[in-house]
């Protein structure tokens, strides 16, 4: 089942205007877009499959492919202080949809979210770059930190 989010609040969050899943939880909120650039992430032996969006900031990303960002596991993600990326202004909002992967302005962090996304919103600085295309178990299951390399998929 799809289901399209209005704004329903003055603040702008992950869900306002994405395309939303909500038949399967153990897969990412998120519908990937359409024609979106599809990544592998690897985690050591794990891959993590994605696509980004067509953001500027996601955009900047792939320009950058292959790359290796390192990454550290926390209660709700993996993430790591990237480098600056560009982004609109308008694209930042508050919270994450499970399977987000997100450029967070204020350090700057890449970050793949898989859970808490119901309270999420506490949490700002978040331009949504893209989704992972896997079950969320498969990132969730993972422990400590990791070098991963991103790079195109074939």
């Amino acid at each position: 089942m799809l289901v399209q989010s209005g704004t329903a609040s003055a603040k702008k969050v992950a869900k306002d205007g994405a395309d939303m899943q909500t038949s399967d939880p153990a897969m990412p909120t998120r519908v990937p877009k359409e024609g979106g650039t599809k990544i592998n992430m690897y985690f050591g032996d794990t891959v993590i499959p994605g696509v980004l969006n067509d953001s500027e900031t996601a955009q900047t990303l792939v320009e950058k492919l292959p790359l290796t960002q390192h990454m550290s596991r926390y209660s709700h993600d993996f993430c790591g202080v990237t480098q600056d990326l560009p982004y609109n202004e308008d694209e930042v909002h508050y919270g994450w949809l499970n399977g987000d992967i997100d450029y967070a302005t204020d350090a700057p962090y890449f970050t793949i979210l898989f859970e808490d996304e119901d309270v999420s919103e506490q949490y700002g600085s978040q331009v949504n770059i893209g989704v992972i295309t896997c079950p969320l178990k498969e990132i969730s299951a993972l422990e400590g930190s990791f070098d991963v390399r991103i790079e195109l998929a074939e």
